[in-house]
């Protein structure tokens, strides 16, 4: 269920499993709607599996910007991250699982779950598709863990994008901390004249990004919209079916991206369920080795996150000045570039705690939560 990055990664590994593998996409044209910024760290690309057809910048560093006067740059002087072409990349991302064996059938939504069928409506009118596993791919809303009566993500996030004209060194995006009261907004090169600008919000995101956006002019090129899932479903598999990607709240707190984890969890997925075949067991104990798998991989990393994002949205304003002011201190930068990584956090996390320095800027109360973060 689902053509996104997910998707297409499950039903890729499904069919170099050998598995009969069917992929229903509710639109029409994979990669459309887009909604995401686009922007891919050098791991989360080699996960996708897919060429550089998609890469339309390479960002080497960030600068962030508390809009109180605090600033920090840093810069890896190697890329760290890639702006791509979602639409090219997900339309990739489903030719290479076509390729595999994996059969698409677009402009399909799921009605209803009878036994093992799959019921839908769609171009083909409505069917009853015959499933020994459903992979649920279905995004933030995933009509699959409802009607299963699977307990949802914690928190939701609405976001809102807008490229526009703008002229800003392509090497470095834009970090806005304060744009949202409880998350943040950025500044994302597409080239030296033209930047994505966007912003998520718990509560009132247009009327904030509205604000935002004005200080970057008025022609916009293009506007998005979406939702992100924050905070792991309680439990992501049951009843013959694993949950995916943002369908099961993937998406990482302290960025909202949510390929890197969406791949990797299909990965999982698929391996689980060449497993379940090879048995001819389906049984709740057998798919529960999906949780444990993705668990071991990543998930202390969104425990991690999550935990930092609930501290992040208890910070002032004049705090989070206070942080970009205090990470603005070489040996402090030196150790955001060695050890900054967009899909795994914890190891930055943990090595900003013993610097002494940090704790002096932001003080004892802010330096023991962040040991919180990382002890649980």
């Amino acid at each position: 269920m689902g053509a996104g990055p997910a998707g297409s990664a499950a039903a890729r590994a499904c069919a170099e499993e050998g598995l009969s593998t069917l992929c229903i996409e509710e639109h029409g044209t994979i990669g459309y709607p887009v909604q995401c910024a686009g922007l891919l760290s050098v791991s989360a690309l080699a996960e996708c599996g897919v060429s550089s057809r998609s890469v339309l910048n390479e960002v080497s560093g960030a600068r962030m910007l508390s809009g109180l006067g605090g600033e920090l740059l840093f810069d890896a002087g190697v890329t760290k991250a890639h702006v791509v072409d979602r639409g090219l990349l997900d339309r990739e991302m489903a030719e290479k699982a076509a390729n595999a064996g994996a059969e698409f059938r677009l402009k399909t939504s799921a009605s209803g779950i009878r036994g093992t069928s799959l019921l839908t409506r769609g171009v083909h009118g409505r069917e009853e598709i015959p499933f020994r596993l459903l992979i649920a791919a279905d995004g933030p809303r995933s009509s699959i863990a409802r009607m299963l009566g699977l307990q949802r993500p914690a928190l939701y996030l609405a976001g809102v994008q807008a490229e526009v004209p703008y002229e800003m060194n392509p090497r470095y995006v834009e970090l806005h901390p304060n744009a949202a009261p409880d998350f943040f907004g950025w500044v994302i090169p597409v080239s030296a004249t033209r930047a994505r600008v966007g912003l998520c919000a718990r509560e009132h995101a247009k009327d904030h990004f509205d604000r935002f956006i004005a200080r970057y002019g008025q022609n916009s090129l293009h506007l998005a919209s979406g939702v992100i899932p924050l905070g792991v479903m309680p439990r992501t598999y049951g009843s013959r079916a694993l949950i995916i990607g943002d369908a099961a709240g993937f998406a990482k707190p302290t960025s909202g991206g949510g390929i890197y984890t969406g791949v990797r969890s299909a990965k999982h997925a698929a391996a689980v369920a060449a497993a379940c075949m090879e048995h001819g067991e389906f049984d709740d104990e057998r798919l529960r080795n999906y949780e444990r798998r993705w668990k071991e991989d990543f998930g202390k990393e969104l425990d991690i996150g999550m935990k930092a994002l609930r501290m992040r949205q208890k910070m002032t304003a004049e705090e989070i000045d206070r942080l970009c002011r205090a990470l603005d201190d070489p040996d402090l930068i030196a150790t955001i570039v060695e050890h900054g990584d967009m899909d795994r956090p914890g190891t930055l996390l943990r090595k900003l705690a013993l610097k002494p320095a940090l704790a002096r800027a932001m003080g004892i109360l802010f330096a023991s939560g962040v040991r919180r973060i990382l002890t649980g």
